[in-house]
């Protein structure tokens, strides 16, 4: 066994990590709720609590945006950006130092196996290094006016941003936001997930022990109601990150109106991945199945809908059943093929989908059930399911279920395959498997979506901007793209003669 493998494997027996963080971090330390109320974290592996954390309310909302705000206005704003970008750095380096302990409090508290989350904060610390080489090198630019005139532009921070974090990628999607935030000379008050408040916590204490300086980085946890509303609504909040679901969006669009803030969205999708006769049948089969069965479906851009040529339907979607048949289910800190969803809640949502497809006549070609971890009997599970030969009107098809279940749409064409993939609300990603490359790069021109993958499923990396379309919300992370979502450009133009 390896070094992560012997520590997790004392994590499951103690059933808890030891040393987790106590309270809210504001100001450079752990602090309590202002109510010392408290609520509990479950280990979704196993459906039992396993730690607590703090309860904020709107008060300790108040208090992490102003800390954030006099860090801006009398710290961080005017830190020099090779000084910004030193910071980060050492950033990258704690996330790598820190690694094991990282990915096992990411793996108990969302349920993801461990090599994804290892996978994740690895991923974080690539994410830190990547604005660390930006931060002085976010340029204006020069206009060419008339002989007596100069005119130039300059990227300025917008300020404070708030940054509300999902739990189905806590350290990827902090990092993602806090980084770029971060190396503009943006300051950065954050609110994780009740279900998954850990990895924020123990980001931001990273920070501080780079050296980022105290109230540059704050992280409140607590209910949506009572901490994410308040954020969402502060007037001293200059610029909204909200990664989550439509629903909740359309709430945070309306807070954020209220004193127009800024807001870049990344709300939910519904996928296709498009497999036309030609495709390297093994490569679309591995693809397909990473798609729509890493971090058991709850991913935002899971390729969650099959729209396979019909020439290679059949064989193809037998194989699929075989390999999801075969995937070992399992605590996330067992390494398995397929964690747990991440609640309760979230468990009989996903079995809700699919019982009303299955009462709707739909074709169940494999799973299609609640299910539990079998070396021990508890957990939130639910079976690796594929809803063959569906229809674009159906519910499974249309709805995003947020879990491990694929629906396959047969397509006559090429030109049938971009029909049925553009007939969705969202526009998030889509993948696309053919050898033929002209073709592929015609499909990615016509998808209306934001990234697109040709011939393997989420290709590239921070360097390659994140965002949606339609109702998968608007803005982009990642890239340099994602760095000016937190600048505001100034124009000066001025007579020389």
């Amino acid at each position: 066994m390896t070094n992560v493998d012997v520590l997790a494997a004392g994590v499951l027996k103690a059933g808890t990590l030891d040393g987790l963080p106590n309270g809210h971090f504001v100001d450079g330390a752990f602090t309590p709720s202002t109510h010392n109320k408290t609520l509990e974290s479950y280990d979704p592996g196993r459906g039992e609590a396993f730690a607590s954390f703090a309860a904020g309310s709107a008060e300790d909302v108040n208090q992490a945006v102003e800390s954030s705000k006099r860090a801006f206005e009398t710290v961080w704003r005017d830190t020099a950006p090779a000084e910004r970008g030193r910071t980060l750095m050492k950033a990258a380096e704690l996330i790598r130092a820190n690694l094991h302990r990282l990915a096992i409090a990411e793996s108990l508290d969302s349920g993801k196996p461990l090599q994804e989350a290892l996978g994740d904060v690895g991923g974080a610390a690539r994410t830190f290094e990547y604005y660390a080489g930006a931060c002085d090198k976010l340029q204006g630019d020069s206009f060419p006016l008339a002989g007596d005139y100069i005119g130039y532009s300059i990227h300025e921070p917008v300020g404070v941003t708030a940054h509300i974090i999902p739990w189905n990628f806590p350290i990827s999607t902090a990092a993602r936001g806090f980084a770029p935030a971060l190396a503009a000379g943006c300051t950065v008050v954050a609110k994780p997930a009740e279900q998954t408040p850990f990895t924020a916590l123990m980001l931001a204490k990273i920070l501080s022990d780079a050296g980022l300086p105290d109230g540059v980085c704050n992280v409140i946890t607590g209910l949506g109601a009572e901490t994410g509303a308040p954020l969402t609504l502060h007037p001293d909040v200059d610029h909204i990150t909200f990664t989550g679901s439509v629903q909740t969006g359309r709430t945070v669009m309306k807070a954020a109106a209220e004193d127009i803030t800024r807001v870049v969205l990344e709300l939910g999708g519904k996928s296709p991945v498009i497999v036309l006769n030609d495709a390297n049948r093994d490569e679309a089969l591995a693809g397909v199945m990473g798609a729509i069965y890493e971090n058991a479906g709850q991913i935002c851009s899971a390729g969650s809908r099959l729209v396979i040529e019909r020439g290679m339907h059949a064989g193809f979607v037998e194989e699929l059943v075989k390999r999801a048949e075969s995937l070992r289910i399992g605590h996330g800190l067992t390494r398995p093929d397929l964690g747990p969803v991440n609640s309760a809640a979230h468990l009989d949502k996903v079995a809700g989908f699919v019982e009303r497809a299955r009462a709707g006549g739909a074709t169940i070609a494999t799973g299609g059930s609640v299910t539990t971890d079998p070396e021990t009997g508890k957990g939130w599970f639910y079976q690796p399911t594929i809803i063959d030969n569906a229809s674009p009107k159906d519910e499974a098809v249309r709805e995003e279920i947020f879990g491990p279940v694929l629906t396959v749409q047969i397509a006559d064409d090429a030109e049938h395959a971009l029909a049925l993939a553009n007939d969705c609300q969202y526009g998030l990603v889509a993948g696309i498997y053919t050898q033929d490359f002209g073709k592929a790069h015609q499909l990615a021109r016509r998808i209306d979506a934001g990234q697109i993958y040709i011939n393997e499923y989420f290709a590239g990396g921070i360097e390659v901007p994140f965002g949606g379309n339609k109702k998968s919300g608007f803005g982009r992370e990642k890239g340099i793209e994602g760095l000016k979502s937190y600048c505001k450009t100034k124009s000066i133009a001025a007579r020389i003669a």
